[in-house]
């Protein structure tokens, strides 16, 4: 390595390199960027005025260095390193205890997801029960309530659901009860009862539509079919009876006699209701 610096003496005879400031040494963290690249370090040393022996051996120095540090870390380690070679041995028999404990693991695992799909199932099985428990309730519910407005509208019709021999039925209608005579307040002339007549249409649909429901081939409700179909002819004896007098009414009645054709229409009856027009005009 040439001489680091020189002053000039008329002596002197060494060459105008050597009368250059020796260059600052170079630092570990040249070396430890992430995107190191020796050709462009090598660009960055222009500017050393450094010859490209002392360059040589300067990294030759930095190289013993490193080596020497490496030695020294690797002999202050030494008993490490041996406890590391000890702990390895035997390692494919701690593998082999992972391995066999995660198959474990992966047995209990299979057995608790069985459990848990068998529980799920029967979960779905119960609620499908309740659902269908649920359903039959509802249906008998629909069911009592059929009956219970079979027997009311009996009652207003003056049926006995017991004894069909109490259903006097004459051409008029049947015979209504003082009380009910009573209770009717209604606004119509000529006696006809309109809002009475719709109000059994009502109920009588009311009970159609239960049956449709709940459905017409229901046991229950075939046995009851005989005493629907007995308040269906009641109720078109009475519209029958009331439609033939707003006929006979002529003009003064003809309101009445649209309201009536009304009831008949609600009751899907309109063709009962013409076959009565064209036997009053006989």
């Amino acid at each position: 390595m040439s001489k680091r610096f020189y002053f000039d003496d008329d002596d002197s005879s060494a060459s105008s390199d050597d009368n250059l400031p020796y260059p600052k040494p170079l630092t570990r963290a040249s070396f430890l960027t992430p995107d190191f690249d020796p050709t462009t370090f090598l660009s960055t040393l222009r500017n050393r005025h450094q010859t490209l022996e002392d360059l040589r051996a300067e990294l030759r120095t930095r190289s013993q260095d490193l080596n020497k540090e490496l030695l020294d870390l690797v002999n202050e380690n030494y008993q490490d390193f041996l406890s590391l070679g000890s702990s390895l041995r035997g390692g494919d028999e701690k593998v082999e205890e992972v391995r066999l404990g995660l198959l474990g693991f992966r047995r209990e695992v299979e057995g608790l997801r069985g459990k848990v799909d068998g529980r799920r199932q029967e979960v779905e099985e119960l609620v499908e029960e309740r659902k269908r428990i649920r359903e039959s309730v509802q249906v008998g519910r629909r069911l009592l309530e059929v009956e219970r407005k079979i027997g009311e509208l009996e009652g207003m019709l003056m049926l006995a659901s017991g004894d069909p021999r109490t259903a006097e039925v004459n051409e008029e209608g049947p015979v209504l009860s003082e009380s009910e005579e009573e209770s009717e307040e209604e606004p119509e002339s000529n006696g006809i009862g309109i809002l009475r007549l719709r109000r059994h249409m009502e109920q009588y649909m009311y009970i159609k539509g239960l049956m449709n429901r709940t459905g017409p081939e229901h046991p229950f409700l075939v046995k009851l079919e005989e005493r629907v179909l007995r308040l269906r002819q009641t109720v078109l004896l009475d519209l029958n009876s009331a439609l033939k007098q707003a006929v006979a009414g002529g003009e003064d009645m003809r309101g009445d006699l649209l309201k009536l054709l009304g009831i008949y229409k609600q009751m899907g009856e309109a063709s009962e209701a013409m076959q009565v027009l064209k036997e009053s005009e006989r």
